[in-house]
C-alpha cells in the first residue's frame, strides 16, 4: 500500500511537471486610501547607491512571488526634485501602508540617467526622464508601460492624485 501511494504521488508530480507553468495569482487590487494630507515634504536622498539596483530588483521579485504582490519600480536620481517629492508622497503614513500592502517598492537609482537603464528596458520602457515608475506583476508583466512617465511632474500633483494614478495602474493586473 505504501509503495503504491508513493508511486502514485511520484506519478502525480511527474504529470504536474509536464503542465505549462501558470502565473502566480496576485493579490486583488485594493483602491488607494483617501489621504488627509494635501502635500508632502520631499525626501533628501530617496535612492540608494546605483550599485545595489540589480540585487534589489532580483530580491523584490523573489519576495513578490512569495507574497503575491506586484513590484513597483521607481527609477530616479537624488538630484531630481520630482523624484524627491514622489518619495515624500510614498513616505506619508497612509500612502506607505497602502503601497506596502499592494507592492514591493524598489527605488532604482539611475544616476544622471546613465546607469541601471537596462532594468526598465526589460519591461519595454526606455527611460528618458525621471521619475519613471513601472508596476510589474510577479511574473514580469509591466502593467503601465504606456504611462510610466506620468509621475514626472510629481511636484505639481497632490498626494491623492499620485496614489489614484498608481491605483488605476494596479487594477490592470
Amino acid at each position: 500500500m505504501r509503495r503504491s501511494l508513493l508511486a502514485a504521488t511520484g506519478l502525480g508530480l511527474a504529470l504536474l511537471a509536464t503542465l505549462p507553468a501558470q502565473a502566480a495569482p496576485t493579490m486583488p487590487a485594493v483602491p488607494a486610501p483617501q489621504l488627509s494630507e494635501t502635500s508632502a515634504p520631499p525626501v533628501a536622498t530617496p535612492y540608494p547607491d546605483t550599485a545595489v539596483a540589480h540585487d534589489q530588483v532580483a530580491q523584490a521579485f523573489a519576495l513578490a512571488q512569495k507574497t503575491h504582490r506586484k513590484v513597483l519600480l521607481d527609477f530616479g536620481g537624488n538630484w531630481c526634485p520630482d523624484c524627491k517629492m514622489l518619495s515624500g508622497i510614498f513616505a506619508l503614513p497612509d500612502a506607505a501602508r497602502w503601497l506596502d500592502s499592494q507592492f514591493i517598492v524598489v527605488p532604482v537609482n539611475v544616476g544622471r540617467i546613465n546607469t541601471n537603464l537596462d532594468l526598465a528596458e526589460r519591461y519595454g520602457v526606455t527611460i528618458k526622464a525621471v521619475p519613471t515608475v513601472i508596476i510589474v506583476t510577479p511574473d514580469g508583466h509591466a502593467l503601465n508601460d504606456d504611462g510610466s512617465t506620468a509621475l514626472g511632474n510629481a511636484r505639481s500633483m497632490s498626494p491623492q492624485a499620485v496614489l489614484d494614478l498608481i491605483s488605476g495602474w494596479n487594477k490592470r493586473g
